[in-house]
C-alpha cells in the first residue's frame, strides 16, 4: 500500500523552543491515523505543519506523491476541521459549505451537487438555510466537517474536533466520523488528547511526548504491549497499576518488599540481570479475585461504581492499586479478598531506561 502522507526529518522551533525534531511519519493511503498525547506534546503543531499553516525549520512534507513543503494550504489537497468550527456567523450553512468553491469559481451545478452529497452524508440537509447561531455544537461541527468534504480533499485533517462537545455528543460524532471514513476511504489525520477517541477511531496511533513519537502502532498493540512507561501510563482509564521492585533471576520472580511474584508466564523481550530494578505494570482488568484464603489477603479500601463495572482499590506494600470487577459484584468496604495477576498480560519495564523488557 502506498503512502498518502510522508513527513521526513521534520523540525519546527517556536522561537528558541524546539517543538519537533527530526520527526518521521508515514501514513498509508486511506489510513485513519491519530496523533495522541498530552497538551504541549507537539501533536497540533505537527498537524499545522502538514496543513501548511506553519513554515518548517527543516524537513519535507509529501502528500499523495507531491512535495508540498513550501506550498500554500489551498494547494495541498487537504481539508481541515478545527476545534472551534471556524464558521462564518453571517452566512447560512449552505453558504458556509460553498464558500471555498465559490471563491475558486466552481460552476454552480457542481457546487450544488457537492453540497447535496456532503449534507446527505452528514445528515444536515434540513439545516442548510440556518445560520451557525441557530445550530447546536454537534450540528456546527457537522457543518465544519461538511466544508472540508466539499473540497474533494485527498487528506482530511482534524484538530481536536470533538473537545468542545459534551460526552454524549462526542460519542455520537465519533461514530459519524468513523462511518464517514469507512464510506469515503480517504486518509484522515486526527489530533486528540482523548485516548477513548484514539482507541475507537484509529487504524494506528502515534503516541507523542515532547515532540517525539513514543510508539506508533495499532490501538490493540499500544494498549496490550506499551513500548515504555509513558505510553503504559498514558493509555488506559483507569491507568495501569505500577510497582517498583527487584528482578530475581534465580527463581524468575519479581520481589516487592517481602512479597514475591512468579514471572514464569511472562515473555521477556530482553531478560534483565539479577537484582536489577524493574517496574511491574498491570491493568485493573488483568487482576482477578479468587477465594483461596491461603493466598495473601487485601482489604478493600475504596469502591468506585462505574455502571457496567466497578473499581475497587486495595493496597500492596503500601502502594494503592485498582482492580476492575463486574458492576453487579457485592463486595463492601473493609472486605478481605485474595487476588491473582494475569502474568501473560502484565508489562515489565526497566526502571532506568523506562523501556519495555
Amino acid at each position: 500500500m502506498s503512502n498518502s502522507v510522508e513527513v521526513k526529518q521534520l523540525s519546527f522551533n517556536y522561537g528558541k523552543i524546539e517543538i519537533l525534531k527530526n520527526l518521521d511519519l508515514n501514513i498509508k493511503d486511506g489510513e485513519f491515523m491519530v496523533l495522541l498525547g498530552p497538551s504541549g506534546c507537539g501533536k497540533t503543531t505537527l498537524l499545522n505543519c502538514i496543513a501548511g499553516l506553519f513554515d518548517l525549520d527543516n524537513g519535507q512534507i509529501i502528500i499523495e506523491g507531491d512535495n508540498v513543503t513550501w506550498k500554500e494550504p489551498k494547494d495541498r489537497h487537504i481539508g481541515m476541521v478545527f476545534q472551534s468550527y471556524a464558521l462564518y456567523p453571517s452566512m447560512s450553512v449552505e453558504k458556509n459549505l460553498s464558500f471555498g468553491l465559490r471563491m475558486s469559481n466552481t460552476p454552480k451545478n457542481i457546487i450544488k451537487e457537492k453540497i447535496n452529497k456532503a449534507s446527505e452524508l452528514l445528515q444536515i440537509q434540513e439545516l442548510l438555510h440556518r445560520k451557525p447561531s441557530q445550530l447546536s455544537g454537534g450540528q456546527r461541527q457537522r457543518v465544519a466537517i461538511g466544508r472540508a468534504l466539499v473540497r474533494d480533499a485527498k487528506v482530511f485533517l482534524f484538530d481536536e474536533p470533538l473537545s468542545n462537545l459534551d460526552a454524549k455528543l462526542r460519542a455520537e460524532l465519533r461514530y459519524e466520523i468513523k462511518k464517514l471514513h469507512r464510506d469515503l476511504g480517504n486518509t484522515m489525520i486526527y489530533v486528540t488528547h482523548d485516548q477513548i477517541e484514539a482507541m475507537t477511531l484509529a487504524d494506528r496511533i502515534a503516541v507523542m511526548k515532547n515532540g517525539v513519537i513514543q510508539q506508533l502502532d495499532s490501538p490493540k498493540k499500544i494498549y496490550n504491549k506499551p513500548s515504555n512507561l509513558f505510553v503504559a501510563d498514558f493509555i488506559g482509564s483507569p491507568s495501569m497499576n505500577f510497582f517498583t521492585g527487584k528482578f530475581l533471576s534465580t527463581n524468575n520472580s519479581f520481589s516487592l518488599g517481602s512479597s514475591l511474584i512468579n514471572l514464569n508466564n511472562y515473555q521477556f523481550e530482553n531478560r534483565p540481570s539479577d537484582l536489577s530494578d524493574i517496574v511491574f505494570g498491570v491493568r485493573p482488568e488483568d487482576i482477578s479475585i479468587n477465594n483461596n484464603e491461603e493466598n495473601m489477603q487485601f482489604k478493600i479500601e475504596l469502591i468506585e461504581p462505574m455502571g457496567a463495572d466497578t473499581l475497587i482499590w486495595l493496597s500492596f506494600e503500601n502502594i494503592p492499586f485498582s482492580v476492575r470487577i463486574e458492576g453487579s459484584s457485592e463486595y463492601k468496604l473493609g472486605d478481605l479478598i485474595s487476588i491473582n495477576f494475569d502474568i501473560k498480560r502484565v508489562s515489565i519495564f526497566d526502571k532506568k531506561s523506562e523501556l519495555r523488557i
